[in-house]
Formats: C-alpha cells, sequence, structure tokens
C-alpha cells in the first residue's frame, strides 16, 4: 500500500518535470552516473550545458578513461570541486577494467567503485536501472522533514531516523520506487525549496505537517555552518585552477601565485594543497641544497611550494 504523500507527489511530477538530458529515453547508465556526480553541491543549470560537452566528448567510461587527466580537469571548467573530475575518471578507470566498460548493475559492485558513494549508488539503482532505491539528498531531505517532521530544515548532517523515515515511503515495485525517487527530489528542487518555498503550488500542502505548524522557524539556524565565498580557501584554489587550465604550458610559481588573491601564505597553502589532492603538478624537478648544506636531506617535503623556479601545471 502507498504512503498517503506518493500518489499526489507521482501526479504532480508528471506534469511538472523538468525535460533534463539525464532523464531522456536514450540515457545511458554512465551518462546519470556522470550527472549525479556533477550535480553533488552544483545547481542544475550550472550541470546541464556542461554535462552534455561532457557526453559529447565522452559517452562511455572507456572514453573517459584514456583521456589525460589535464584535459578531464580543463573540460571540468569552473563546476566547482574539481577532486569529483578525478574520482570519476578513477570511476571510469575501474569500470574498464572490472567490468568491461559496463556499469555495474547491483548496489554493492556501485560502492565498490572509487567515487560513488551510497547517495550516487541509490540514485543510479533508481534513475539509471529502474530499481527500487532509498535516495535521499538535501531535496528530498528538506520535504520529508517537513511533510513529516513538522521541521522547517533537517539536521545538518543526515541521520539514521531520515534514513529509515525515506524507506518506508519508497513504493515495493521498481518501477514505482524509482519515479517516487524522481517526484520527491524534484519537488525539493523546485517548490518545496530551502529559502522560499511554495506552499500554494505544493501538491502535498493539506498533509504538511510544517504547513499545518503554522510553517515555524528553523530551530537549528544558530548551529548551521554558513561560510562566505569570498577570501576563502576555496576561492583561492579555485582561482590557481583557473590560472593553470587557461595556460598552454607550464606557469612558474611567482608568476601563478602574482595572478591569485589572498596573502602570500594562503596562496601557497592552497597551492599545497591541491599539490597534495593531485589536482596540479609540479613539472620541473625541484633545485635541491648544495652539496654542502646542513641537513640537505632534512629539507621541508614542501619545498616544491617554496621554490619559485618550480613550473606547475595541471596533471598530466
Amino acid at each position: 500500500m502507498l504512503h498517503p504523500l506518493v500518489p499526489p507527489v507521482l501526479a504532480w511530477f508528471d506534469t511538472a518535470a523538468r525535460d533534463l538530458p539525464w532523464r531522456a529515453a536514450d540515457r545511458t547508465p554512465w551518462g546519470v552516473l556522470v550527472s549525479e556526480v556533477m550535480l553533488q553541491q552544483t545547481p542544475v543549470a550550472r550541470v546541464e550545458p556542461l554535462w552534455r560537452r561532457w557526453m559529447m566528448r565522452w559517452p562511455t567510461p572507456a572514453d573517459l578513461a584514456e583521456e589525460s587527466t589535464a584535459e578531464v580537469l580543463r573540460a571540468w571548467d569552473r563546476l566547482g570541486y574539481p577532486r569529483r573530475a578525478l574520482r570519476l575518471q578513477e570511476c571510469a578507470r575501474a569500470v574498464v577494467e572490472r567490468h568491461d566498460g559496463e556499469l555495474p548493475r547491483t548496489e554493492a559492485e556501485l560502492l565498490a567503485l572509487p567515487g560513488v558513494g551510497t547517495y550516487t549508488a541509490a540514485a543510479v539503482m533508481a534513475f539509471a536501472h529502474g530499481r527500487r532505491a532509498v535516495v535521499v539528498d538535501t531535496n528530498v531531505r528538506r520535504v520529508l522533514s517537513r511533510a513529516i517532521a513538522g521541521d522547517a530544515l533537517p539536521p545538518p548532517s543526515l541521520t539514521r531516523g531520515e534514513l529509515r523515515d525515506a524507506a518506508t515511503l519508497v513504493p515495493d515495485d521498481d518501477g514505482t520506487a524509482s519515479r517516487w525517487s524522481a517526484a520527491v527530489m524534484e519537488l525539493g528542487a523546485l517548490v518545496c525549496t530551502a529559502r522560499s518555498p511554495r506552499c500554494d503550488a505544493c501538491p502535498v500542502a493539506e498533509q504538511c505537517a510544517w504547513r499545518r505548524a503554522g510553517r515555524p522557524p528553523d530551530a537549528l539556524a544558530p548551529v548551521r555552518r554558513r561560510q562566505a565565498w569570498h577570501g576563502t580557501d576555496r576561492q583561492v584554489r579555485g582561482r590557481i585552477m583557473a590560472e593553470l587550465r587557461a595556460a598552454d604550458h607550464p606557469v612558474p610559481a611567482e608568476v601563478l601565485l602574482a595572478a591569485v588573491p589572498g596573502d602570500e601564505t594562503q596562496r601557497r597553502r592552497c597551492l599545497a594543497g591541491l599539490l597534495a589532492d593531485g589536482l596540479v603538478a609540479a613539472l620541473e624537478p625541484l633545485r635541491r641544497p648544495s652539496a654542502g648544506a646542513a641537513d640537505a636531506e632534512d629539507a621541508d617535503d614542501d619545498a616544491a611550494v617554496r621554490d619559485d623556479a618550480v613550473l606547475y601545471g595541471l596533471p598530466r
């Protein structure tokens, strides 16, 4: 028996669903996985054009697996969180090596792939393979938090109780379950939004516990972390990556860092972090201390970052 929330949300989705390329009839499991990775913490409007270009260039895991890492990072462009691009290429190589280039069809096998977590595995099962899965993202959490728990917003981190509640709503049969997963997610993205929920357009407004309670404010607002963008390490790391993506040759450290905002300490810290993450490479041998220097073998591990003679670029 379907939960009372399910039928009205499915009926709403039949007419309100966006026409997205990773929902098209000719979608591939690989295309769905790529979309899910790109959509993590990134809005659809930014993802869709890049996804289309990406899938035109690398329509299969084998295509992406064979590409150079530098080209993959350039194609990721300004989508943000570029480690996702590295994990996606690692995932493609694993699919080629372990599954003959075909995305696996079980949740356990998907979870064993690099960069694939619980949410992504469940989303691929539901949206690529049409199977029953408990798909819980930020949008789903917000809808269920309001409709069932009566809270303005879900807790800062996903709880076992949320997963339990979400699982009770998922229909038993595969087809209806996969449609429900897409529908409730769409409801959160288009109607039950974080800042300006459109309760007048919501198909379950009459059942919503939060609305019936008078739409009380977020009780956890004082403890939620809101980080500004300007001046953060994320901004500086993004500028370093943008400079290297635009360069057609290795860039000296002094030139690279001079083009990036922030103080000297922050810029070098961010460059060191990008090196450690595998997103930037030192493309020239490091200068070594002279043979007579004391304790030369104990030179700091971050000499590459301090040595302005080193040339940097995207990993090859």
